[in-house]
């Protein structure tokens, strides 16, 4: 009992002198702060960041207004996500994507808070917001995932309009594409894909999304790597977060944005990451890598960035300190 005692005290003196020493340290720092699960230290005057796959100035722009007027990761990253699905112009993400080989338009997204909670949509039809569709399958039901009617469904119960989101140039490009029905990934279409978009807030807590309409033309049914959490998307507060671009289906088969996310956690920086999480997938035997793009984008716990690419011409967007900007990617093949 006396040693109990006597460790009961030295602890309670511990904790006084931990609290005084902290006190001490709040008052000499008050421009960083430290994640509760690492010894770094970021810098409070970086933050917030929002970064995105591709050229998406304006996607960004909205998730960066969100934040800066006090608003989470999550609503950023809903919002800016937003954006691009409403762009009609934008051939693989939400209203105005191409279509499946059989003309139908479906979407898949996810999105993931700072807690590890998640959301995902597959096989949407008919509802131009996937992103919000999946956050609210995170937030309003037991469930990861939902898919094809059921997710439609479940949107329209929750006051989601249903709409036709096949555009007239949209199926015109399907029609023209029936004449040979070639069906080949396209490396970098139209220098755009998938928006996977991961923000911090003044808070220091992270959130990502994720939105595609999948491969332009694919068979019926399709799912890639976009609505699946750990593929398409990982987050983890302590430590980072991920998302991924290209071939959904390569990505996949390596658990890609979580493997960059647990690489981080073992002491690389995001672009090391993304470098090594693409060695995966290029070095496996018999890869057919020079025929299919994948890019992840990467960001961790101190606002530090990375991205890396199989091919040339993948680029982040990002939008830090004021400064929004598209950033060219590092790339494995060198043409």
């Amino acid at each position: 009992m006396k040693r109990r005692n006597f460790l009961k005290k030295t602890s309670l003196t511990s904790v006084g002198l931990a609290i005084g020493s902290t006190l001490l340290a709040s008052e000499e720092t008050t421009n960083t702060t430290t994640s509760p699960n690492t010894s770094k230290e970021y810098n409070k005057a970086s933050l917030p960041v929002v970064v995105a796959t591709w050229k998406v100035k304006n996607a960004t722009a909205k998730a960066m207004e969100i934040l800066e007027a006090g608003g989470t990761a999550l609503d950023a990253v809903e919002q800016g996500c937003m954006v691009e699905e409403a762009d009609i112009n934008n051939k693989s993400v939400g209203k105005g994507g191409l279509p499946d080989r059989d003309g139908k338009l479906s979407l898949d997204a996810c999105i993931m808070d700072k807690n590890g909670n998640c959301g995902s949509v597959v096989y949407l039809q008919d509802v131009t917001h996937a992103i919000s569709v999946a956050r609210k399958v995170m937030e309003d039901t037991p469930h990861v995932m939902l898919a094809g009617a059921g997710a439609k469904k479940f949107a329209l119960e929750k006051g989601f309009q249903a709409e036709n989101l096949l555009t007239d140039a949209a199926k015109e490009a399907w029609e023209k594409w029936k004449v040979e029905a070639k069906y080949k990934p396209i490396i970098n279409i139209e220098n755009h894909d998938t928006i996977g978009m991961l923000a911090i807030d003044k808070n220091g807590d992270i959130a990502g999304g994720c939105t595609s309409s999948g491969l332009a033309y694919k068979l019926d049914g399709r799912v890639g790597d976009s609505p699946i959490i750990g593929a398409g998307l990982f987050i983890d507060n302590e430590v980072g977060g991920c998302v991924a671009t290209g071939l959904g289906e390569e990505v996949v088969k390596t658990v890609g944005s979580f493997l960059v996310v647990e690489l981080m956690r073992q002491g690389k920086t995001p672009q090391e990451a993304c470098e090594e999480a693409i060695g995966r997938i290029v070095n496996k035997p018999n890869s057919n890598y020079k025929n299919f793009q994948v890019g992840y984008i990467a960001i961790n716990k101190q606002g530090e960035t990375g991205s890396y690419a199989i091919h040339e011409w993948f680029s982040m967007t990002k939008f830090q300190d004021g400064v929004n900007e598209q950033v060219p990617s590092d790339y494995y093949l060198k043409q």
